[in-house]
């Protein structure tokens, strides 16, 4: 099986968020309230070394997520010193991240991590490098339906 021969990956519900990594948490988010977007949560995800903060903007329940990091050797710091600011990652809601895991991989994509962990709010979700997505690094975030 390969994903040349689907239109998605299977078992993707929905865009769960963008990930956007951010130097200052509080200053990237009165910018993207100035556009009307409010926080409706935050969270510290310490096993990331990650501080979050969540906008919706759609009504399919999509969010921006901010990603500031609170350690100078976390995964999003290294990403602000290498890249800068700006997109870091899409998310997909998936209703089963096992089940999901199982078959990207037998599409031949490459997972990061031996499993799934605990992202903000305590979703379980995985990581597809982006080597085999085009250059995208692609969260799935296990969204049972």
């Amino acid at each position: 099986m390969s994903l040349e021969q689907k239109d998605t990956i299977p078992g993707v519900s929905g865009l769960a968020h963008l990930g956007l990594a951010v130097e200052d948490l509080e200053r990237a988010r009165a910018v993207w309230e100035a556009l009307g977007l409010k926080v409706t949560e935050t969270h510290e995800v310490p096993t990331e070394k990650v501080r979050t903060a969540h906008l919706p903007f759609c009504a399919g329940g999509a969010e921006i997520e901010l990603l500031e990091p609170t350690d100078d050797d976390s995964p999003i710091a290294l990403h602000l010193a290498k890249r800068g600011p700006g997109l870091h990652h899409i998310a997909f809601k998936v209703p089963d991240i096992e089940a999901a895991l199982v078959q990207v991989q037998e599409a031949g994509l490459r997972v990061i991590g031996q499993a799934p962990r605990i992202g903000a709010g305590g979703k379980r979700v995985a990581f597809l490098h982006p080597r085999s997505m085009g250059g995208v690094l692609v969260e799935l975030v296990e969204h049972p339906e």
